[in-house]
């Protein structure tokens, strides 16, 4: 099960790694939009006759990293790093202060958390080392800190000409510069600014979980996935900082639905659907989002190829579907859908895209273990939990817990309102443990994973907690002075490896 390679947030999913400056005409979005439907078409097809990989399901971790300099300030390297650090594992991102890592998949059954742990560690240790020689460290951190306005200009964008060709088309689609508004808690620290392209959607890294599952489980999965969407951010918010302010806990969440809006004022007005979007509904099946995308969404990067996919599905092959994937990685939801071939046979998965990267390998591997095991239960259980659960109440308790991080409260079927901490502790653990069970993973190897997690409810502490607390004891400082001696500090720590819950 392959990991997209390239630019997750652009998604080159159908397109090749490099794109060239274009414009698009009326007749080639005209020509994109048949082309799509046909591949939806030939996907439903699929569907029908069982066509998919659904054995001994895959696991995928992404993981997108910070550069900064030796004072703690961005350092816009990224083509000096990957140069230097010359491993097809790490990729370019949009800004070039950001790369990524796209870990090998793995079983679960066969030590894969195990595994995601060692080549995350070792492979970020080796870049670490490289990069370093041309002045780029590494940090895994939700919103760089110490990002400024000076950063938020086209110039900053990584030169891969696709990025550039995806600012020009959501500007063009908005047709005025975007905007960014953001009020932290209280109101008493307040964002706002604007930007001529989409280098703040730069500022957001994240960490992507990626499951394989079959057609027939796939809503399960992916309904579970947006139920516990809310848990996920308060136990792992890690982005209390942008250009100076202190806003969410998790403020890559406001950021990215803002940087990639495509919408007018008039078109929020009327309705229309964002292009970052939790979703308005559980779905029965695969079939529903990719079908949402068509009937929602205009094309963006109207690019087709020659390929007809109902010949070649026809003919024995296995169809591509260049441009649905294409239109699919350029509508950004949380928990996004994916098609993708291995070795000649298509296979679906939950692409989970909620948590910020960070703090250290420990944090990420055991919020994969949280997530991974969670989401098997829940979607195993013979009462589905969206069931006894409006949508609308998970979209909000997304957006709260992003904004509160671990001090939130949410609406739990059963409980009702609850803090996040004390749902984890009393009933989602459990249902963790009998999740990773169920997928083979060694019970040592559970209980060391969820036990990070259990220790970060019972401290209160993650790390959004730990930077925001660590900033009120430098008071005294200039803000941005403040906020170096603190990432610095932080990413000392990152590197020991030691989970946030424990830093002083």
């Amino acid at each position: 099960m392959p990991i997209p390679t390239a630019g997750d947030r652009v998604s080159v999913e159908g397109m090749g790694e490099e794109v060239e400056a274009q414009e698009f005409s009326r007749a080639d979005r005209t020509r994109y939009r048949e082309k799509v439907r046909r591949c939806l078409d030939v996907f439903a097809r699929m569907l029908r006759e069982a066509r998919f990989d659904t054995d001994d399901p895959m696991t995928g971790l992404e993981v997108e990293l910070n550069l900064v300099d030796e004072l703690g300030d961005p350092a816009l390297k990224s083509a000096e790093a990957l140069a230097a650090i010359a491993d097809p594992a790490f990729q370019t991102e949009l800004g070039q202060f950001n790369i990524e890592i796209n870990v090998p998949p793995a079983k679960l059954r066969e030590g894969g958390l195990g595994v995601f742990e060692d080549v995350l560690r070792r492979s970020l240790n080796n870049a670490e080392d490289r990069s370093a020689e041309v002045g780029a460290h590494l940090v895994m951190i939700g919103i760089l800190p110490t990002l400024a306005e000076g950063h938020m200009n086209i110039g900053t964008l990584s030169p891969n000409p696709r990025y550039k060709l995806l600012s020009e088309q959501i500007l063009a689609a908005r047709g005025e510069d975007i905007s960014i508004s953001i009020a932290g808690p209280g109101n008493v620290e307040r964002l706002t600014t604007t930007s001529d392209s989409i280098v703040p959607e730069a500022a957001c890294t994240s960490t992507q979980f990626h499951v394989q599952t079959s057609p027939d489980d796939f809503a399960e999965y992916w309904n579970a996935s947006q139920a516990v969407a809310s848990i996920q951010l308060a136990l792992g918010a890690n982005a209390p900082y942008l250009l100076g302010k202190r806003l969410w806990r998790e403020t890559r969440i406001p950021l990215f639905e803002q940087a990639t809006d495509t919408r007018s004022e008039e078109l929020k007005a009327q309705g229309v659907r964002p292009r970052v979007w939790f979703g308005e509904r559980w779905v029965n099946s695969v079939f529903d989002l990719f079908e949402e995308n068509v009937r929602y969404f205009p094309a963006l990067l109207p690019i087709t190829d020659d390929e007809d996919p109902l010949a070649v599905l026809e003919s024995g092959g296995t169809p591509l579907l260049s441009e649905l994937r294409l239109h699919n990685g350029t509508i950004y939801r949380w928990n996004r859908p994916v098609y993708d071939i291995a070795g000649g046979v298509p296979h679906l998965r939950v692409e989970n895209r909620v948590l910020a990267a960070g703090p250290t390998v420990a944090d990420t591997v055991a919020n994969a273990a949280f997530y991974f095991g969670l989401v098997r239960s829940l979607a195993e259980n013979e009462r589905p939990l969206w069931s006894q659960m409006s949508f609308s109440a998970a979209e909000e308790n997304f957006h709260l817990a992003a904004l509160q991080g671990i001090d939130a409260q949410v609406y739990w079927p059963g409980v009702g309102q609850v803090r996040a901490t004390e749902l984890v502790l009393r009933r989602l653990l459990p249902l963790a443990h009998e999740g990773l069970a169920a997928w083979g993973v060694e019970q040592d190897v559970a209980d060391r994973l969820l036990g990070i997690i259990e220790q970060r409810c019972l401290t209160g502490i993650n790390g959004a907690e730990w930077f925001v607390n660590r900033m009120g004891q430098l008071e005294d400082l200039d803000r941005y002075d403040a906020l170096r001696r603190t990432l610095l500090d932080y990413r000392e720590r990152m590197h020991t490896n030691e989970p946030v819950h424990t830093w002083d």
